[in-house]
């Protein structure tokens, strides 16, 4: 009976063998013939585009696997060195180079043509590549996070509420900047600027935004700081994340999923609200909106764009980290400077002494040149965002890095990451002088700029907010400049980084602010 059975079933297995093996070897033939024709495919791309090898390589302890590169950068973050390791890695490597790990390739670039490249003429070529996945547990989907067609859903969104209507409409700063000067002192006493910048501006976001203030500054305010905190610290976990690169996958921090679930939940609050709005007949009672907000607000414009809760909540948060962030940043790094750089404080005077005291309006804060100098001069130093990256979608080209001289096209391979760095790039000698890492607003005269200054990015994915940010920070110092007629530095610490999404000083901004003109 077995024997029987035996012989029945054999030939049944035996085919099942060969159905086994045809299909193995089926699809080795398979993915053996979609590699030659990718290889093909490639070669005619490297042909017709006339790439070259890339001329600078990383040179890694270990080619295969420069953990020397990653472990530098880990090390120079926590000594608040990395933008000064990035920078001197640019001068000492090359403007462009690659780092080669076992799974992709890395191209690291300061080149003002391949960042033009990347960001406009090839913008298709490349997508966000990590930011989502880091950024996303913090900011959910909105325009920082979002490719293709959702981020052109997400811009088309939020455009309207940065037109020129909206930019112009400064009474909002001198609503708070009330409260900021009373928490100056005038008797030489020594105050953190920094700290009171940001507080400025988390104040004046909030009432861009939501309609409502949350009067961080104010001396009867009842804001709950632990959503400061919790956004400061959430901030400061995505960056570290970034500069862990391969290695985030094995880092736990319960600490910063708890700090984005307390944004989250403080932003949700508002998105009831924005909904409500929609429908409701009475959006300039006092008891709706508060005196002093932007005809238009933020929160009312989304609201009656869309109904959806969550994009309402993301979109809320993306633009919050950038009205509040980037701003400070720029205000602080500007005010460091400032206060070492008194002959500069002396010429704001004299050209804002035409307003005779009065606040300015929109036209006249934009027509003082040293204003625009300072602010130009310190966004050139001090980018808000120092470095970003991108992910090639396709094979690609970059028109520089490759061949003898690093002047002829490089092919980016699909896959590959691509980063580019601001802070690096504005400090290159070649493109602002020997004098690039010094702050000097004069060299600005006549200057005209393209690709090789970025401070708010470019092409398609511009700063949509740049023009706020830039006219709220000129405010912020013209009005500092109306009230006090000196300016100096209370520490003898150098500028020292602290990167976030955005950038500004590890130290604070500690000075002194008098009416003393001697």
């Amino acid at each position: 009976m077995e024997n029987s059975l035996t012989v029945a079933i054999a030939p049944w297995l035996l085919g099942r063998r060969f159905v086994y093996a045809g299909a193995f070897v089926l699809f080795v033939i398979f993915t053996l013939s979609s590699y030659i024709s990718r290889r093909r495919a490639r070669r005619i791309f490297i042909a017709q585009n006339e790439c070259r090898p890339i001329r600078c390589q990383y040179p890694s302890k270990i080619p295969i696997l420069p953990l020397d590169f990653t472990w530098s950068s880990i090390k120079a973050s926590r000594e608040k060195k990395y933008l000064e390791t990035l920078t001197w890695r640019y001068r000492n490597v090359g403007n462009t180079y690659s780092v080669h790990t076992p799974a992709k390739t890395f191209i690291m670039t300061i080149e003002p043509e391949n960042i033009k490249t990347i960001l406009s003429l090839r913008f298709n070529d490349f997508s966000l590549g990590e930011r989502p996945p880091i950024m996303g547990p913090m900011l959910g989907n909105g325009i920082f996070t979002l490719d293709g067609q959702e981020w052109s859903h997400s811009r088309s969104l939020l455009r309207p509420n940065f037109c020129k209507d909206q930019v112009a409409d400064i009474q909002t700063f001198e609503h708070h900047m009330r409260d900021l000067l009373r928490l100056i002192p005038r008797d030489g006493s020594t105050v953190d600027l920094q700290k009171l910048f940001f507080r400025f501006t988390l104040d004046s976001a909030t009432h861009f935004l939501f309609g409502h203030s949350v009067h961080s500054l104010s001396e009867n305010s009842e804001f709950d700081r632990t959503f400061e905190d919790a956004f400061d610290y959430a901030l400061g976990e995505i960056a570290i994340q970034f500069r862990l690169g391969p290695l985030r996958g094995f880092r736990r921090n319960p600490k910063a999923q708890n700090a984005y679930k307390i944004c989250r939940d403080y932003v949700g609050r508002f998105v009831e609200q924005a909904v409500a709005l929609k429908q409701s007949p009475h959006l300039k009672d006092p008891e709706e909106v508060e005196e002093g907000a932007p005809r238009n607000f933020f929160l009312k414009m989304l609201a009656q764009a869309t109904d959806d809760k969550a994009k309402i909540r993301d979109e809320l948060l993306n633009v919050l980290i950038a009205g509040r962030d980037t701003t400070a940043g720029l205000l602080s790094n500007l005010f460091f400077a400032l206060a070492r750089s008194p002959d500069d404080w002396q010429k704001l005077r004299e050209e804002t002494s035409s307003l005779a005291g009065k606040p300015p309006s929109y036209e006249q804060l934009r027509s003082m040149k040293h204003v625009k100098y300072c602010l130009q001069e310190a966004l050139r130093l001090w980018p808000p965002i120092p470095t970003n990256t991108r992910l090639a979608v396709r094979d690609t080209v970059l028109p520089r890095g490759g061949g003898l001289n690093g002047d002829e096209p490089l092919l980016v391979p699909k896959g590959c990451t691509v980063s580019y760095a601001v802070y690096a790039m504005h400090r290159r000698k070649d493109l602002w002088g020997e004098d690039a890492e010094e702050f000097r607003p004069g060299r600005w005269e006549g200057r005209r700029h393209a690709w090789d200054y970025l401070p708010f990015n470019g092409g398609p994915r511009i700063c949509l907010g740049q023009q706020y940010a830039l006219t709220e920070a000129s405010y912020v110092l013209i009005r500092l400049v109306q009230e006090f007629a000196r300016l100096q530095p209370r520490d003898a610490l150098p500028w020292t980084e602290m990167v976030t999404i955005s950038l500004s000083s590890a130290n604070g901004v500690k000075v002194a602010l008098t009416n003393d003109e001697d």
